[in-house]
Order: structure tokens, then C-alpha cells, then sequence
């Protein structure tokens, strides 16, 4: 077994260089335009959660500050490393049956995301404090649901080609996701101005609206879901049943600790008037109490005898004990730090950006067009850009100047933030971040699924992934507060710097590291 990361770890395809009539060629694959599919069903969420619902609760009238604490319903991205063991082996009566390991949970979760974006569509924000809590109920639970179904289409992805295919799928599956992306972004501003929503003059039925054709745009990873192959490698046999509901058990109990403990810490810092990194560094200590509190929990009942220690250790401990096998402690501890830190820069910047765009002057029409459509297709050719070259000249490299692009590009925002209400500038600013976020999101993307072993697909890259937006989402529920406190040309720069860390971290691993 292979242990570089420019010659991915799996049994399959080989460390061979492709020529670039090869590299091409791997585009016309059916696998391509599959992930493609998929991966606008993945795209299409997460926006509806972060900068579209950001923008639609600031017309609704709730304050900045709140507005960005939103981004926090999509910790479940973060989170999905703890479920995505139960994904990986729990079968769904009567669906696996019918449609396999891989394509039941795909069906599900989108059916899921499907009910939590008609949860959103119909609560009015405006209405009352109870309304805004109920939106977040079903922010989580769309973010939820659509981090199950990344669980599920990264393994897929994985286990439908060999190593020598996952850059251009990872370029196609980016692809579609910022497809999606456009239409969850420019589609829902663009419906939302047509039928009479404007920051002067909220309509909630103008957003209600939008959010039902987002819902029905769903449809298309529901079909494709219905027609794609099930993965051979997803072709395992079942434990009895009863194992698998202690198991579920153990993992409820688990979750409803962390609720415990995180709500009880919250409400405290709730009424604190506290800054906001001193805010930030209480929230952290907040979720890792609530973190070892719920992991604790989970341990103990396993010792008690409600789900068996060979179960909990295959479900849970084996993946990880896997991966810090295969490098060593020092090389596996570089490898998480680099992936912990490598979109730091980007994400936090992403949970403000609209909402900076907005109060710059920016009409919706014009962020749907500059940031949501522009940006998007901007964002696509720099991930089928970091794809193939990270295919033809190895991820390490595309890492590299990934980071580095994804750092220097936020520069742009402040001298956006320094200067008025330029359309011209917006475009320059939005080309130069998005092409870069593509090029860096696609051959990180190849970095994660070259990490992950083939006998623990879901687990292992859901935990990387889990991993890669921790801390930026975080740190980006203070970012309004951040702004609030340092104006948002520190913001900016702060955010740039945001980026050194991971150039150290990849530098240090390319030359600490002798497989690199």
C-alpha cells in the first residue's frame, strides 16, 4: 500500500503520472456526469442556511449579530464524523433493500432536506421571537440532513473509481455543488426581488415563495439518486438488528448531553456582556465540555453493557485507529492540523460577505449577479482548473498555491470595504476569491479522499471534512460581532492572515514528511 499523498492511499489505480490526453479523457466518464448531479444536490443547502437565510433574516429585521450566529445551524457539517459511522453500517428497513447501503441514506437525507427547507418556507422570521427560534430548528435540521447526504455521496465518490479518476470526480462534484450553489444563491435573490422583498419593504411571502421552488429544485438529486449504480464495495452484510438499535441508543444519549451541556453554557453566555473574542474563547471551551461530557456519556453506557465494546470499537474507534496507524502520531497529528486550519480564510470571510455586500449598497440583483452567478461560474473552471492539475502535477503542489491564492485573494475585500459603491471592483474582487476558492476547494478535496482507506470510506473523510469547517464556523458565528467590535477592514485583514497557518502547515508537511 502506497503511503504518499500524490499517489492516493487506496488498492486502487497506481502513482503513474497521466498524460494530459488522459486527464481530458477522464472527463467524458458517466461517473462524472453522476457526480456532477450529486453534487448540486449537495450545493444547493448549504447557502440556504448561510448567506441567502442571512440576507432574508436581515430584510426580516433581525440584527447583525444574530444574523451571523445562524451560520451555526450547519455545525452538523462539522459534527457528521459522529454519525457517519451508523451511516456506514446501519441498514434502513426496506430501502436498503431496495436500493443498496449507499443510495438508501442518499434518499433519505435528501427527502430530509426536502422537509426542513418547507419547515423554513413556512416560518416568518418577522413574526415573533418563537418564529425565529423555529427557523433555527429547521436551519439545524437542514444542515442535518445535508451533511448526512455528503457523508453518504463522499463515500460514493470514493468507492465507484479507482485513485487515479477522484481528481476529475472531485472537480465535477465541486462543479455541481457551485451550480447548485447559484441557484440557492442568485435563484433565491433573484425570486425573492421578482415576487417584492426588498431590505425597505420585507415580504415574507416573496421569501416563502422562494424557498418552496429551492425545494422543489431537489428533485434532481432525488432523481439521479434513483438512477445511479450502488458501489460494489458498498456491499456488505448486517448486523441483527437489536445490535444496531443499541448502538443508536448509545448515540442518542450521546447527543442529547452535548444538547444538555451546550444549552446550559449558552444560556449563560447569553446574558454576559462580553467582547467578542472573549465571547469566542468561552464558546470554544463551551463545545469542548459539551464535546468530552457527550463522549464521556457514550463511553460509559458502552462499558455498561448497553451496546457491545467490539461493536463500538469497529463503529468508532477503528477508523481513527486506522489512519493513525497507516502515518504514525507526528505525521497523522500534521496531516489534521493542515486540514483543521486550510479554509480558515475563506469560510469565515463567507459568513459575512453578503451581509457586507448589502450594507455597502449592493442591490440583490446585484449580488445575485456578481456573487452568486459570475462568482459561482468563476469558482467552477478554478475547481476543474485545481482538479486537473492536481491530477497531472500532484495535490501537494495545488495545496500550496491553493492556500496562498485563498489568503491573498481577501486583500480584495478591503479595498472594497475602503472604497464605495463600485460595481466594476465588486466583479474584480468576487473573480479573483472564487477563482481561487475553487482551485483550492478541488485539490483539497483530492487531499481528503486520498487520506481515506477504502475499508472505513465514510468514516475516515467524514471526519476530515467534519474537521475542515470546525473552526472556521466557529469563528465565523462572531464574525458579526468581530466586525461590530474592529470595523471590517481589520476583518478583512484578519482574515487573511487567517491563511498563514495552513501555508506553514502544508510547507512543513512537503518537506517533513518523506512520502510527500
Amino acid at each position: 500500500m502506497n503511503n504518499s499523498i500524490d499517489s492516493p492511499i487506496s488498492e486502487q489505480g497506481t502513482s503513474a503520472r497521466p498524460t494530459w490526453k488522459d486527464t481530458f479523457r477522464s472527463i467524458l466518464d458517466r461517473r462524472v456526469l453522476a457526480m456532477l448531479l450529486l453534487g448540486f444536490a449537495a450545493g444547493l443547502p448549504i447557502l440556504l442556511i448561510f448567506s441567502s437565510l442571512s440576507l432574508w433574516l436581515l430584510e426580516a429585521g433581525v440584527e447583525r449579530k444574530a444574523v451571523t450566529f445562524f451560520s451555526w445551524a450547519a455545525l452538523g457539517y462539522s459534527f457528521k464524523f459522529v454519525w457517519a459511522p451508523l451511516v456506514d453500517r446501519m441498514p434502513i428497513p426496506l430501502l436498503t433493500n431496495w436500493l443498496g447501503r449507499r443510495r438508501s441514506y442518499m434518499l433519505l437525507a435528501q427527502l430530509g432536506v426536502i422537509a426542513a427547507i418547507l419547515g423554513m418556507s413556512s416560518t416568518n422570521p418577522a413574526s415573533s421571537s418563537a418564529s425565529i427560534t423555529a427557523m433555527a430548528l429547521f436551519a439545524v435540521m437542514l444542515g442535518f440532513m445535508s451533511a448526512t447526504q455528503d457523508i453518504v455521496i463522499d463515500a460514493y465518490r470514493i468507492e465507484i473509481a479507482p485513485a487515479d479518476l477522484q481528481g476529475t470526480l472531485s472537480s465535477a462534484y465541486i462543479a455541481g455543488y457551485r451550480i447548485g450553489m447559484i441557484v440557492a444563491g442568485a435563484g433565491v435573490l433573484f425570486l425573492a426581488e421578482y415576487w417584492g422583498s426588498t431590505r425597505a419593504l420585507y415580504s415574507y411571502a416573496a421569501w416563502q415563495s422562494s424557498y418552496w421552488v429551492m425545494a422543489l429544485a431537489m428533485g434532481v438529486g432525488v432523481i439521479t439518486t434513483l438512477v445511479i449504480r450502488e458501489p460494489a464495495l458498498a456491499q456488505r452484510g448486517h448486523q441483527p438488528w437489536l445490535e444496531h438499535l443499541r448502538l443508536l441508543a448509545v448515540f442518542a444519549l450521546a447527543v442529547l448531553t452535548f444538547i444538555g451541556v451546550f444549552w446550559f453554557g449558552g444560556e449563560w453566555i447569553s446574558v454576559s456582556k462580553l467582547g467578542p473574542l472573549l465571547s469566542l474563547t468561552l464558546e470554544t471551551l463551551r463545545m469542548g465540555l459539551a464535546l468530552a461530557c457527550a463522549f464521556g456519556v457514550g463511553a460509559l453506557l458502552v462499558r455498561s453493557g448497553l451496546a457491545h465494546v467490539e461493536q463500538a470499537n469497529e463503529t468508532w474507534v477503528n477508523p481513527v485507529v486506522d489512519f493513525f496507524q497507516r502515518y504514525g502520531a507526528r505525521t497523522a497529528l500534521l496531516l489534521l492540523a493542515l486540514i483543521g486550519t486550510y479554509r480558515m480564510s475563506d469560510i469565515v470571510l463567507g459568513v459575512i460577505s453578503n451581509v457586507f455586500y448589502q450594507e455597502k449598497g449592493f442591490s440583490k440583483s446585484e449580488i445575485a449577479y456578481a456573487v452568486k452567478t459570475f462568482g459561482v461560474i468563476v469558482a467552477i473552471a478554478g475547481g476543474f482548473l485545481g482538479g486537473l492539475l492536481a491530477t497531472r502535477f500532484g495535490v501537494v503542489r495545488m495545496l500550496f498555491w491553493g492556500a496562498v491564492l485563498s489568503a491573498l485573494t481577501n486583500l480584495g475585500f478591503l479595498l472594497l470595504a475602503q472604497g464605495g459603491q463600485d460595481v466594476r471592483l465588486l466583479y474584480v474582487v468576487v473573480a479573483a476569491d472564487n477563482l481561487a476558492a475553487g482551485f483550492a476547494s478541488a485539490a483539497f478535496v483530492a487531499f481528503l479522499s486520498s487520506l481515506t482507506n477504502v475499508s472505513f470510506t465514510a468514516v475516515q473523510y467524514a471526519i476530515f471534512s467534519s474537521l475542515m469547517t470546525l473552526l472556521p464556523k466557529t469563528f465565523g458565528g462572531y464574525s458579526g460581532g468581530i466586525v461590530d467590535a474592529m470595523g471590517y477592514e481589520n476583518f478583512f485583514l484578519l482574515t487573511t492572515l487567517m491563511g498563514l497557518p495552513a501555508l506553514i502547515l502544508v510547507f512543513w508537511s512537503s518537506v517533513s514528511c518523506p512520502w510527500a
